[in-house]
């Protein structure tokens, strides 16, 4: 056990006449190490976008609210009445009547 130990801490291993398969082996986990990296680095760009689209979501919402709530108060009655009032156009005081045409 004792010699076995020292082999591989020598790496006779690796020059020893079977050591064809050994450098397969080696060679094999060296490949599967680099995929596992390249993989890690893709997960984590992956990772970093979606945060920054999930910011910008969160502000283009946000926009939207804002948005919306001045253009309910523009179309507010009472402030187009107020912005016609200053132009010098003034609502009018006999309702609007409904005309009824019949059709031939």
């Amino acid at each position: 056990m004792k010699k076995n130990f020292y082999n591989i801490i020598k790496g006779r291993f690796l020059v020893s006449d079977d050591a064809l398969k050994n450098w397969r082996f080696i060679i094999f986990l060296s490949v599967l190490a680099l995929v596992m990296i390249g993989s890690s680095h893709s997960a984590d760009g992956k990772v970093h976008e979606i945060a920054a689209l999930s910011n910008q979501v969160k502000e283009l919402k946000s926009e939207y609210v804002d948005m919306r709530m001045r253009l309910m108060q523009v179309k507010m009655e009472s402030r187009i009445i107020s912005n016609m009032e200053q132009k010098g156009l003034l609502p009018s005081e006999t309702p609007p009547q409904k005309i009824i045409t019949e059709q031939q």
